[in-house]
């Protein structure tokens, strides 16, 4: 019976992502301020640390969104990220700027540069979300993040915005065959500091973790990390998965309070620190995946009338994803995780957990 009721609703979110991809909706809108990071993650999904590139300067930021709040009578969710934002010197003068005009915005961050004034001046320019890296113990996250001392200056970041009431604080967990054996210490973390909410992800086939050996969950892994986040959540802990995949009737709305729906370019548009307009930051940068540039292109104009290649469905690009039962739930999963040579999916769930 309850498999029943989530294939229908899943039918129906297949009929709604049709009118979407004709109607896509912006609502978030993701700025990659810098390349520039303190940290050089083994697992970075665009090598922040070792690339560099030119800024936007705040100008550009403030005729973009100008442009959108003109355009839009709903605001899109600004969402702030990196390398680590907090390097951007104008970030404040930006963001203070974006809160002026009306948006919400939040942030994603390492934590290790949160002083206790830095969080009140985030709460000055009006931040209302954050979530904040912590990839296992200390010794374990100051590895995976090749950067000694991480962790506890993370943790104390985590603190110092705790002191400020915003919105919501969160800690991202990046599950690795590293980490997959301290999940209940880190929860006990989690419920210690008292964060607003737990964000557990797996580590995904992108970036730097393209070339890591030894990382990777099992098959027995992946159903043990979902297990346990189902668990906690039916305990009534906010803990949660990412949007990244399709897992399946037996974790669908188990580990998540929605249905899979990859977001890129029907709901989410993103600014690359250099200009480059593309659907989701984490997804692979090459000339089908970029739209165009804010300096030369109308914004506008991209996110209405082009973004073609987030508005087909990945399964028509492969004839197993074509073939598969699972197809109209899955459409060929996420688009961080397509391989876009070969055009097949690096992350299939059939077979590993249904």
């Amino acid at each position: 019976m309850y498999e029943k009721i989530k294939t229908d609703h899943l039918k129906a979110l297949h009929e709604y992502k049709k009118k979407l991809r004709k109607s896509p909706e912006l609502k978030f809108l993701f700025f990659e301020l810098t390349m520039r990071c303190n940290e050089r993650c083994r697992h970075c999904g665009s090598y922040c640390g070792d690339v560099t590139s030119e800024e936007l300067s705040p100008e550009v930021y403030y005729r973009l969104m100008e442009q959108v709040k003109e355009r839009y009578k709903k605001l899109p969710m600004l969402c702030i990220t990196g390398g680590e934002p907090l390097l951007r010197k104008e970030l404040f003068e930006i963001m203070s700027y974006a809160h002026k005009l009306g948006y919400t915005w939040g942030m994603t961050s390492n934590g290790t540069l949160i002083t206790r004034e830095t969080a009140k001046k985030l709460k000055e320019a009006g931040m209302n979300t954050i979530s904040v890296s912590i990839d296992g113990l200390e010794e374990t996250h100051d590895s995976f993040r090749r950067t000694p001392g991480g962790f506890r200056k993370a943790v104390e970041g985590v603190k110092n915005l705790l002191e400020q009431d915003f919105e919501a604080v969160q800690i991202t967990t990046v599950v690795t065959k590293k980490n997959i054996d301290q999940l209940d210490e880190l929860f006990e973390l989690m419920t210690e500091l008292d964060v607003d909410s737990w964000r557990v992800i797996n580590i995904e086939p992108i970036g730097r973790a393209l070339s890591l050996d030894g990382y990777t969950l099992s098959p027995e892994e992946y159903r043990r990390m979902f297990d346990y986040i189902a668990e906690k959540r039916r305990e009534g802990y906010p803990v949660m998965y990412g949007c990244q995949h399709y897992l399946g009737l037996q974790y669908e709305s188990e580990v998540r309070s929605w249905y899979f729906l990859c977001n890129a370019g029907v709901y989410t548009a993103s600014i690359l620190a250099n200009g480059d307009v593309m659907g989701c930051l984490d997804i692979e940068r090459r000339p089908e995946t970029i739209e165009g540039n804010i300096l030369r292109d109308d914004f506008i104009d991209l996110w209405e009338n082009h973004f073609e290649i987030y508005r087909d469905p990945l399964w028509r690009k492969n004839e197993k994803c074509a073939a598969c039962d699972a197809r109209d739930f899955c459409e060929g999963g996420a688009y961080h995780s397509w391989n876009y040579d070969e055009n097949r999916p690096m992350v299939c769930f059939k077979d590993v957990l249904f």
